[in-house]
């Protein structure tokens, strides 16, 4: 009986999760990317969520995304807010939002720590998601405003984790700089992007290690 009574009172108390994965897109668009490499992010981030792996799997967790661009030091802007991916049709609608969205800027700073900490803010409108993720590319180290390393404590009070995609087209150590100052919480990850062209295959895989790791007994 007592079991019993246990396992009732465990079912009832654990969290309602609404959704399975909230992930925010963090895309570079500082002034070392130039609007040919900036098309090649955003029509390989949309295919990447197009996959069938991943949008599947995006789907059956009723994933939140968003999509912010950034750059320097107060240069962040949310460009596509909190979408529900409900179904494929809206899976289809925000990966080609992603596709069509125009860049804000293009000749300033990289600001990562300014971009984290603008992201982090946003999760206040997904707490009902049971993981938190920023995901964020760029192509070189930060050289504006707060270290990303100080927004760590910031991100684990929140529990958020941060994985990252490194385009070393002109920074043959970014994925190190990458490894030892960006990425942040358990499991975090980063993947190396040989250059601009090999963007598109490497987002797609590291899309598909995130969203294939939602709970086991998510429905």
């Amino acid at each position: 009986m007592f079991l019993r009574f246990l396992t009732l009172f465990l079912c009832l108390t654990r969290p309602a999760w609404s959704c399975d994965l909230a992930m925010a897109l963090a895309v570079d668009v500082s002034g070392s990317v130039d609007s040919s490499e900036y098309r090649i992010q955003m029509d390989g981030l949309a295919a990447g969520l197009r996959d069938p792996v991943v949008s599947e799997a995006l789907v059956r967790g009723q994933a939140q995304l968003m999509l912010l661009q950034w750059t320097g030091e107060s240069r962040q802007r949310v460009t596509i807010p909190w979408t529900k991916i409900d179904s494929f049709i809206a899976l289809e609608k925000f990966a080609d939002q992603v596709a069509q969205d125009p860049r804000v800027w293009r000749n300033f700073s990289t600001a990562i720590g300014e971009a984290l900490e603008a992201t982090l803010l946003r999760f206040d409108d997904v707490a009902e998601c049971r993981r938190l993720l920023i995901d964020i590319s760029g192509d070189g180290v930060s050289n504006e405003g707060v270290e990303p390393t100080q927004i760590h404590g910031l991100l684990k009070d929140r529990g958020v984790t941060v994985n990252a995609i490194a385009i070393e087209e002109s920074e043959p150590d970014l994925t190190a700089y990458f490894f030892e100052n960006v990425i942040f919480g358990e499991g975090a990850f980063v993947v190396s992007a040989s250059g601009f062209a090999d963007y598109p295959e490497r987002i797609r895989k590291k899309l598909l290690r995130e969203v294939t790791q939602q709970s086991a007994g998510f429905r």
